[in-house]
């Protein structure tokens, strides 16, 4: 296919765009570039041409000729999305459901959407299904539940969206985040020896390694039209499904002889479990590779490759808000997140 990766130069596009190629599509990406000074490591993979451009000011033109439009490019979790909920409505929401009308006016035949398991919220411990009722605790779950619905509606014979809800994402990528659970726990193990939670480590969460991410939506792309057209899909496995607690202890076992630190019940009040048994009845050559367990052991030996520092670990662009904080602090973007013109001399 030819396919048009959005957020090609994010955490997890850094590695989507790499697989797409390996796959055999024909891939150009497309990426506001607010991450860009993050590069941690190189891994030596090719990766698509990207166009920089932000998703607000993607026409329909942009899209014609593609095949398939693979859409990671959001604002990209729950800190940026309460810092300003409106603007992350206009842009998470009103911008992903305008790509879609574009795309789909533009001939683009499937449209392959990073949700999120955040929207299930404080989900309890009973598992959610697909059927569960949703209930986000976030202005950033809340725009998913949203692109979903109104995306749905614009499936018809020639156009087919899919809706991948992946669980809270891991692992190693050139352009880190260190602000997603156990990337964070890890990189604390690693570098001042203490594994800080800020919570009693009592709520659930399940986790997914990015390249299982990446694996579903290449099983997204060429599935048969009627195994996924319209339908959410939860992207994880029933066994990594983890109180956040049990996470620390598997990062700990890893980064032995570090201090482990727990908080108190604070006020966040997401917690779920989640089943993923559609997924595979769907897309039967899906299957995940990673466990936390292996993830954590990638990311001690990447961290004791390039010889991650403190420094490095608490540098801003590989923390989504701190970056976003810096970009407007520096007058680099202005206040509803469009770059600025450079200063002339």
């Amino acid at each position: 296919m030819k396919v048009l990766l959005t957020g090609a130069d994010g955490y997890i596009g850094a590695i989507m765009g790499p697989k797409l190629i390996e796959a055999g599509h024909d891939v150009t990406g497309i990426d506001t570039g607010y991450y860009r000074r993050g590069w941690l490591f190189d891994d030596g993979r090719t990766r698509p041409r990207v166009v920089s451009k932000d998703l607000r000011r993607i026409e329909a033109s942009d899209l014609e000729g593609f095949d398939a439009v693979v859409h990671l490019s959001e604002l990209s979790n729950d800190p940026i999305g309460e810092n300003d909920p409106g603007l992350t409505m206009d842009i998470n929401h009103k911008g992903s459901v305008a790509l879609a009308t574009k795309a789909r006016a533009a001939g683009v035949k499937r449209f392959i959407y990073a949700s999120s398991c955040s929207t299930y919220g404080a989900g309890g411990d009973e598992m959610r299904t697909e059927e569960s009722e949703l209930a986000p605790q976030t202005a950033y779950a809340k725009c998913k539940i949203l692109v979903e619905r109104d995306v749905r509606d614009l499936t018809d014979e020639t156009f087919t969206p899919v809706f991948m809800r992946n669980a809270t994402a891991y692992g190693a990528s050139p352009r880190q985040r260190f602000d997603i659970v156990l990337n964070n726990l890890a990189g604390f193990a690693h570098t001042i020896r203490e594994i800080r939670m800020t919570s009693d480590g009592s709520p659930w969460r399940p986790i997914v390694h990015i390249d299982d991410i990446c694996q579903a939506m290449l099983c997204a792309l060429k599935a048969p039209r009627d195994a996924v057209a319209g339908e959410s899909f939860n992207v994880g496995a029933d066994s990594e499904n983890y109180r956040i607690r049990e996470i620390a202890e598997i990062v700990a076992k890893t980064f032995p002889g570090c201090a482990l630190t727990i908080g108190d019940s604070g006020g966040d009040t997401r917690s779920y479990r989640v089943s993923f048994a559609k997924i595979r009845e769907h897309m039967p050559d899906f299957e995940t590779s990673w466990t936390a367990e292996r993830g954590a052991r990638q990311l001690r030996a990447m961290f004791e490759w390039i010889g991650l520092t403190r420094e490095m670990f608490e540098a801003e662009p590989y923390t989504r808000l701190r970056e976003i904080k810096h970009l407007r602090a520096t007058n680099q973007i202005d206040p509803t997140l469009y770059w600025t013109t450079p200063g002339t001399v």
